[in-house]
């Protein structure tokens, strides 16, 4: 199966002048079995991508929602071998769209850069962010990565300095994802006021496809950000619907991920 890249992806929706909508959910919430079915569910109801969280016990850029979906789906067994044996199961079930790994540095630097990048192609996925690992440290991260065709990701913020965003603009070969706010992940009642000021001067700066995440929950903030950014993250609000409907949360996630898109 050739499934399009990252990347491309994102500059295809830039193309097309919209935003490409990517969900975030917890591998392994409720169990493995249910997110097979989720993961297909995102991509029948419309999502150019998906940002598929490794689940870990220490989720430090995490509010409650995700900490406790990563608590559930570790209780439940998961593993980093298990997740990519999901990932896989997805593939061999039709899942077509692309697949950005989301996880903390300790099972990655466990496993090893190149048997995760060589597991992680293998299992179906095109790329990774790795949240807590800067790309001043990643040089051999990046090697990996690059060896087994992976793309990267990485994460700046609204106190990014220029010099630094050039560094994490170079290092990302998939795209870059603005925290849209200081803090967790988590939603939000409002979006920051700058917000889309501050996307379209990034946007002018950065040579990588540009998506907004963190405290994105809303229709009315997908339709603020529509042409802000060539993409738009969305993971609390779906991961607390995913809480409420347990293993039978894939038609409840298809419904509300089309309201989503719809704005």
């Amino acid at each position: 199966m050739t499934v399009k890249p990252l990347r491309q992806t994102l500059l295809d929706a830039r193309a097309a002048k919209r935003a490409a909508f990517i969900p975030f959910v917890m591998a392994g919430d409720p169990d493995m079995a249910a997110s097979v079915e989720i993961l297909l569910a995102l991509q029948e109801s419309g999502a150019a991508a998906i940002e598929l969280g490794v689940p870990f016990s220490d989720p430090v850029a995490d509010g409650e929602t995700v900490q406790r979906a990563a608590e559930r789906a570790l209780a439940a067994g998961a593993t980093l071998a298990g997740v990519f044996d999901m990932l896989a199961s997805a593939r061999a079930r039709g899942l077509s769209i692309p697949v950005c790994l989301f996880s903390y540095l300790n099972p990655v630097f466990y496993m090893g850069y190149a048997a995760f990048a060589a597991a992680a192609r293998k299992a179906g996925a095109q790329g990774a962010l790795i949240v807590d690992l800067p790309p001043e440290a990643a040089d051999d991260y990046l090697t990996a990565m690059k060896a087994e065709g992976m793309e990267t990701v990485f994460l700046c913020s609204p106190t990014t300095s220029a010099e630094r965003l050039s560094r994490i603009d170079a290092a990302s070969s998939g795209f870059v994802y603005y925290v849209s706010r200081e803090g967790v992940t988590g939603a939000q009642e409002n979006l920051p006021a700058s917000l889309g000021e501050k996307l379209a001067a990034l946007r002018a700066t950065l040579q990588s496809p540009l998506a907004v995440g963190f405290g994105i929950s809303t229709p009315a903030h997908v339709k603020a950000l529509e042409g802000a950014a060539d993409a738009v993250v969305v993971g609390s609000a779906l991961v607390k619907t995913i809480a409420a409907h347990g293993k039978e949360a894939a038609s409840a996630i298809a419904k509300q991920v089309k309201d989503l898109r719809a704005a």
